[in-house]
């Protein structure tokens, strides 16, 4: 089985870590691991693309057929 090639994060990595924000003693990365080269700004989250037309009507459904007399 191949090793990953991209480092992980240590503690010495976090944000909070080189502030001297953090708490913990932990050899690795905890679940508030922040990278400190990016400081607290949030990850860049993908935007939503609509595939097709949107409607503007209420419902998107055609109107029913008219029952002829």
């Amino acid at each position: 089985m191949a090793k990953s090639k991209t480092k992980q994060p240590t503690c010495e990595d976090c944000f909070f870590h080189q502030e001297m924000l953090c708490a913990l003693n932990l050899g690795k990365a905890c679940t508030t691991f922040r990278p400190a080269e990016r400081g607290l700004a949030p990850e860049r989250q993908l935007a939503f693309v609509f595939r097709a037309e949107r409607t503007t009507a209420a419902y998107a459904f055609p109107p029913p057929a008219r029952a002829s007399a």
